[in-house]
């Protein structure tokens, strides 16, 4: 089901980029030759390396693609509660897909894990939860430029729409994803 799924989404992310070519007057726009969803690259891991604000989907040791993001507002050390604003170190995985999310497009990182929790417990915290991989809101408080310029998410990691499509494509569930300071 999810094969067809992006499949189905990845054609019609190319129609919708054929209308715009045409609705913007690009008639010279050169024939697109349509890739089958078996021959795209699909990433097994994901690596994000917050010091450097990078994404990385990786094939083995080859990074398929990169991107920069946007962390918690309080982007160093690891989460340990909630509203810390702090966005997670350590192993995860990628568990749910959100078309409808808040945000264009989500999926959400399998935090807290079991260590995450313990230490929660034992500080009497509430480790809080929902963090996700999304692009940008769908009803934006602020310039666009904020967006760029800045770690602004509550703990999440943030990407363009443009990246988080490609994401979306190139991403299995349940793919590990390990989260560096």
């Amino acid at each position: 089901m999810t094969q067809i799924f992006r499949r189905c989404t990845l054609l019609l992310a190319v129609a919708c980029l054929s209308l715009v070519a045409r609705a913007d007057g690009l008639d010279n726009v050169g024939q697109v030759s349509l890739r089958s969803a078996d021959s795209m690259p699909s990433a097994d891991r994901i690596v994000v390396r917050k010091s450097q604000r990078k994404l990385m989907l990786m094939r083995g040791d080859d990074i398929l693609r990169s991107y920069r993001v946007a962390l918690g507002l309080s982007p160093v050390g690891h989460k340990e509660r909630a509203g810390d604003f702090r966005t997670p170190e350590g192993r995860y995985r990628l568990t749910r897909r959100n078309p409808r999310s808040d945000y264009f497009l989500s999926i959400q990182v399998s935090y807290p894990n079991e260590a995450d929790l313990k230490k929660a417990r034992r500080n009497g915290w509430d480790v809080g939860g929902s963090i996700m991989i999304h692009g940008m809101p769908n009803i934006p408080r602020h310039q666009p430029t904020y967006y760029e310029s800045r770690d602004w998410t509550d703990g999440c990691i943030a990407v363009t729409n443009a990246d988080m499509l490609e994401i979306w494509l190139l991403t299995v569930d349940n793919a590990p994803i390990e989260i560096l300071p």
